[in-house]
């Protein structure tokens, strides 16, 4: 029988799986496989044989479509899809059943803007393209000088995280 013919052939889901078998059959890259294999090691624990190879176990495949879905469909990231399968184990995810919301601090309260950020939407909202006030000369030079401190400012912010971040 040659390597293609025994390709063609299709295996019970009870079998165990080459590396190579359960990358093409979800559709992905060894490498990835490997890389989940660390990442998730609570659900995916492949056999290794005496020369190294992995065969993975209907379970592992199980573990691994749920992963794929929560990343690859759901767009999770590893951390998350970790946390979710721990709490609600990967039958759920498989069935369909995986209950997927946003963090509760997410849902019920709206995220904290930063004061700066805050700064720039009041000053938007306040000088809208065509809504600009009459201003005289004297208030015109007070808001260019507070413009050039906020300005300073900003310069200053920007340098102490550049430095920090380096």
């Amino acid at each position: 029988m040659t390597k293609s013919a025994a390709r063609k052939i299709e295996k019970s889901a009870d079998a165990y799986r080459s590396i190579g078998e359960a990358a093409d059959e979800l559709g992905l890259q060894p490498h990835v496989l490997r890389y989940w294999e660390g990442k998730f090691t609570k659900f995916v624990k492949p056999l290794k044989r005496r020369d190294g190879r992995r065969m993975f176990r209907p379970e592992d495949m199980a573990a691994l479509r749920a992963i794929q879905t929560l990343v690859h469909d759901k767009g999770m990231t590893l951390k998350g899809a970790a946390k979710l399968l721990g709490e609600q184990g990967v039958e759920s995810v498989t069935h369909g059943d995986a209950l997927i919301v946003a963090p509760a601090e997410s849902v019920n309260a709206r995220p904290m803007a930063s004061p700066a950020r805050q700064l720039q939407e009041n000053v938007r909202a306040a000088f809208k393209v065509g809504d600009a006030p009459d201003v005289s000369p004297e208030t015109e030079r007070g808001l260019a000088a507070v413009l050039a401190d906020l300005t300073d400012i900003k310069a200053r912010l920007d340098a102490a995280r550049f430095k920090k971040a380096a």
